[in-house]
């Protein structure tokens, strides 16, 4: 019976397109089409401690990845109809995003999990769905996770 819940966990998050796995180089999977090319780096303004590179894939998922100057993805978002590949999207804390989504009630809200290595809040409707995943260990100082979009 647990193995069914987490299956249906993992169909929930899986994979559409392919993205930045989080805390590893961008675009470390099939490269996305670009959303726009002059905003895919603040890297001339020099209080951003880290650059922007947006992207939308073809089902319309925006996904944004935060990436540092050291070229590690600390956050991504996503907001689009549909989920991107999350699997892709979070790398190797994937099953720490689908072992939190088996442990909540379906159909109760969104996907919130907050650990010291990862956190994610991921929701969605039929017809869209928005979220952002970071590691906390690598947000640089000055910035505010709520603020990323």
């Amino acid at each position: 019976m647990n193995f069914v819940k987490v299956a249906l966990a993992a169909a929930a998050l899986f994979p559409l397109a392919s993205y930045a796995a989080l805390g590893g180089a961008p675009n470390a999977g099939a490269t996305p089409q670009p959303l726009l090319r002059a905003a895919s780096s603040n890297a001339a303004s020099t209080s951003m401690p880290y650059t922007v590179r947006p992207s939308r894939d073809p089902n319309g998922v925006t996904v944004r990845e935060y990436v540092l100057p050291s070229n590690v993805v600390f956050a991504v978002t996503w907001d689009g109809p549909v989920r991107p590949d999350m699997s892709a999207l979070l790398g190797s804390y994937f099953p720490s995003a689908v072992a939190a989504s088996a442990v909540r009630a379906r159909g109760t809200g969104p996907l919130i999990e907050r650990n010291g290595d990862f956190q994610i809040e991921s929701a969605g409707a039929p017809g869209h769905a928005s979220g952002k995943a970071f590691l906390p260990r690598l947000v640089p100082a000055s910035v505010r996770v709520e603020d990323l979009q």
